[in-house]
C-alpha cells in the first residue's frame, strides 16, 4: 500500500532483556548501510545549498534540473506570492504562538479560507497547518468508533493515519477497482455511518481514481465522500479544481482535501466542504484545535498563490504539453512507466530492484537531474520507482534535457 503504513515484525526479546525500541527498524537500517557501503550517495537526505527557481537549485555544488518537488504550478517564486509573504512578515511578525481557536486566528488566515471559498466556490473552508494534519483532523473526527470507512488499499499514510486515530472500523479495496469498492458497501451494516475516502490522483505512480463512477456508487449506499485532491489541485479541471472538477462531480463530494505544499507552493492543508454543519469542525477537531496555527506570511503567501491559479490556464496547459512529451519520450526510450498514458503532473518510472535503482537515482543526480526514489514498503506492490513531478515552468527545452539525461543514466546503469 502506498505511504508505508505497514509496521516490522517486532523481534522476540528473552526474559531478562532490555528492550531496544529500535530492533524493528533492524532491516531498514540494513538496506539503508548496504546502499551507502559502495559510495552511494544517499538519496533520502538530499541537500539542497541553494535553490535558483521553481526548476533548478545546486545541489552537492552541482547545476541541478529538479524533477521531483511537487512544485507543480512554479509558484514558489512568483514575485506576487513573495511580495504577499515579504509583507506579511513585515506586518505581523514571524508567528501567531498560538491555536486557531485562541489566539492563532489572524486577518490572513480569513483571507486564506475566503480565496479557498472563492477557489471551489464552496461555503466552508478550514485551514490546517499542514496537508497531513488536515487528513488526519478530518477522518478521525468524522468517522469513528462504530462507523465505517471505505477507501482505497494505496492510500496515502495521512488517511491511513486518521482512520486509526479516530477508530472507525477501516475497510479497504482493490486500488481503482470500482467493483470491489461496492462489494465493501455491501456488507457494511444497516445504519452504520459511512465515509469513502479517495484520492484524485495517488501520488505513487501519478494515476488517477474512476471518481464518476465510485461517487455514483457511494451515494447510492447512502456514504459520504471525502476525496484529497493534493496532488491535482490547481492542475486538473478546467479551473484547476482537481479531479472531482474534471469528472463532473464536485458537488457530489462532501468533503475535498488538499495541501499548500504542492501547486500552491508553501506549506499548510486545507479542507473545502458544502456541508451545513461543517463550522462545527473547528471546535471538535483535534489537529485542528491542539497545534499551532500558521505564520501569518505562510498564508499570506497562500492566499496569494491560490488567487493566481485561479487563472492560471495556460500554465495548466503547458503543463499537460510537459506531461505528454516526457511520458511519451520515456517510453519511447524504452522505460517501463507506471501508467499507460499521462493522467497528471507525475511521471512514475519503474525500477527492476532497489540496488539498481538508486545506481539509476545517483546517475540521474550526477547528470544533473533530481528526481525521487520511492521505495517498498511506500510504494504499490512493493515497486522501486524513480517519481518525476513536472513542473509548469519547466521549459519545452529542459524536457528535451530531461529526456537525454535519461537516456545515458538508464544505458550506463543497464536499465535500457
Amino acid at each position: 500500500m502506498s505511504e508505508g503504513i505497514s509496521q516490522p515484525d517486532r523481534p522476540q526479546v528473552r526474559e531478562g532483556d532490555t528492550p531496544d525500541l529500535f530492533s524493528k527498524f533492524d532491516d531498514l537500517i540494513a538496506m539503508r548501510e548496504g546502499l551507502l557501503a559502495s559510495g552511494q550517495e544517499d538519496p533520502f537526505n538530499l541537500v539542497m545549498e541553494k535553490v535558483l527557481s521553481p526548476t533548478r537549485a545546486i545541489c552537492n555544488g552541482r547545476d541541478t534540473i529538479l524533477l521531483g518537488t511537487y512544485n507543480y504550478m512554479g509558484m514558489t517564486f512568483d514575485p506576487d506570492v513573495v511580495a504577499a509573504g515579504k509583507q506579511a512578515l513585515a506586518d505581523f511578525g514571524s508567528g501567531t504562538t498560538g491555536s486557531r481557536v485562541l489566539n492563532g486566528t489572524y486577518q490572513g488566515h480569513r483571507e486564506c479560507e475566503d480565496a479557498l471559498r472563492e477557489f471551489y466556490a464552496m461555503d466552508h473552508a478550514m485551514v490546517f497547518s499542514t496537508g497531513y494534519l488536515a487528513n488526519l483532523g478530518i477522518i478521525s473526527t468524522i468517522a469513528g468508533k462504530g462507523d465505517y470507512i471505505v477507501l482505497d488499499i494505496d492510500s496515502h499514510a495521512s488517511i491511513w493515519d486518521g482512520c486509526a486515530m479516530g477508530k472507525a472500523e477501516v475497510v479497504p479495496f482493490k486500488h481503482n477497482d470500482v467493483e470491489a469498492m461496492e462489494k465493501r458497501l455491501r456488507r457494511i451494516p444497516e445504519g452504520a455511518g459511512k465515509l469513502v475516502v479517495l484520492e484524485g490522483v495517488y501520488s505513487m505512480l501519478g494515476d488517477i481514481a474512476p471518481l464518476k463512477e465510485m461517487v455514483a456508487i457511494a451515494k447510492k449506499h447512502g456514504a459520504m465522500v471525502l476525496v484529497d485532491e493534493a496532488h491535482s489541485m490547481g492542475f486538473i479541471g478546467e479551473n484547476g479544481r482537481g479531479v472531482v472538477e474534471q469528472a463532473g462531480v464536485i458537488d457530489d463530494v462532501d468533503f475535498i482535501i488538499g495541501t499548500f505544499s504542492k501547486s500552491v507552493g508553501t506549506v499548510g492543508g486545507f479542507c473545502v466542504s458544502n456541508h451545513p454543519k461543517f463550522e462545527i469542525m473547528r471546535l471538535v477537531c483535534r489537529p485542528y484545535v491542539f497545534t499551532a496555527s500558521l505564520p501569518p506570511s505562510v498564508v499570506a503567501t497562500a492566499a496569494t498563490s491560490i488567487r493566481k491559479l485561479m487563472h492560471g490556464g495556460n500554465k495548466r496547459a503547458h503543463l499537460w504539453e510537459n506531461s505528454r512529451r516526457l511520458h511519451g519520450g520515456l517510453k519511447d526510450l524504452g522505460f517501463q512507466l507506471g501508467t499507460d498514458d499521462p493522467q497528471s503532473a507525475i511521471v512514475a518510472v519503474i525500477m527492476p530492484d532497489l540496488a539498481r535503482g538508486a545506481a539509476m537515482w545517483e546517475a540521474l543526480l550526477k547528470e544533473g537531474l533530481y528526481v525521487n526514489l520511492a521505495r517498498p514498503p511506500a510504494t504499490p506492490a512493493n515497486m522501486t520507482l524513480l517519481r518525476c513531478s513536472l513542473c509548469a515552468e519547466h521549459s519545452a527545452e529542459e524536457v528535451e534535457t530531461i529526456l537525454g539525461m535519461f537516456e545515458r543514466a538508464g544505458k550506463a546503469v543497464g536499465i535500457i
